[in-house]
């Protein structure tokens, strides 16, 4: 595998996700995560392992959609582990990652859900 920049903060995997998914690097897209990772994508199931959330990446990928940096929320921190979270642009739902410092600093994710949807009333 190439190497990478590592996200030596929770909040650099965002930007991180966004360069490398508009690059169409599905592998980078895949180093950002635990070897263990849950991905609860495509909605209503859950990719498990970054092997899977690669297979799974490229095959979004090839659509070439662009995605757009999005403000992240504060981040929260206890110890080796972190809650990362950003509003869609679109004000839709919310995005949330928990996210686990690796033994060199840096950062992956180990949950990732992409899309909470509101419940309907």
């Amino acid at each position: 595998m190439p190497e990478y920049e590592k996200a030596m903060r929770p909040e650099d995997l965002t930007r991180l996700f966004v360069e490398r998914s508009n690059a169409g690097d599905a592998a980078g897209v895949a180093a950002l995560y635990a070897e263990d990772a849950v991905l609860a994508y495509p909605p209503g199931h859950v990719t498990v392992g970054r092997e899977a959330i690669r297979v799974l990446w490229e095959k979004v990928l090839a659509h070439r959609p662009r995605f757009e940096p999005e403000e992240p929320l504060p981040t929260l921190v206890n110890g080796d582990i972190a809650l990362t979270s950003t509003p869609p642009k679109d004000g839709t739902g919310a995005r949330a990652q928990v996210v686990r410092r690796q033994p060199d600093g840096s950062w992956l994710r180990v949950l990732d859900q992409p899309e909470f949807v509101p419940p309907a009333r």
